[in-house]
């Protein structure tokens, strides 16, 4: 994908060189939707981001100054043109705005130059940094799921499912909020 850039960040392709800065905060992710993303080791995070970087699913975002990997987005295409979409940002950069600045940037060029019709997110009903993040967005809460997935088991080995919400956001909806957001 060709960069995207913002006031402070840059979102681009993975590089091998984000190893270090992806295993930050992949070695132990707070969200349990990541938890099947846990690395291991540095070599397991180089190889990570060899694989992020052939495609344009997942989006590194980075530091405009430094170049500084500090989080991730997804935007994954559901033909004809609907994308889901998430965030997945280091915790040592959290509450600076920089999750709302990227995803703002990327829902701009979803449906700007991808021509998306709709965009959603899924999020844990305990995660409300990303429900009010959407909130940001201007995406609203399309649905409540109880006991939807599991994403770890209890000492048993017994699924524990985690209530869910989903959240959309229209492109017509998008552009009456675009100067909002």
């Amino acid at each position: 994908m060709d960069a995207i850039e913002t006031e402070r960040l840059v979102l681009r392709n993975f590089r091998r060189d984000d190893a270090a800065d992806l295993f930050a905060y992949l070695a132990a992710p707070r969200a349990g939707c990541f938890l099947d993303l846990r690395l291991a080791d540095l070599d397991a995070a180089a190889a990570e981001a060899q694989a992020r970087s052939g495609d344009d699913e997942h989006i590194a975002v980075a530091l405009r100054g430094t170049g500084r990997l500090i989080g991730d987005l997804f935007a994954v295409p559901e033909p004809p043109d609907t994308y889901a979409v998430g965030w997945n940002f280091n915790a040592d950069f959290g509450g600076a705005g920089y999750a709302a600045e990227a995803a703002r940037a990327l829902f701009g060029h979803l449906f700007g130059a991808k021509q998306a019709r709709r965009l959603y997110a899924y999020v844990e009903d305990h995660n409300r940094a990303s429900q009010r993040l959407c909130e940001r967005l201007g995406m609203r809460k399309e649905g409540h799921f109880l006991d939807f997935v599991s994403f770890r088991t209890d000492a048993q080995g017994a699924p524990i499912f985690e209530n869910t919400m989903q959240y959309a956001l229209l492109r017509r909806e998008w552009r009456g909020e675009e100067g909002r957001a």
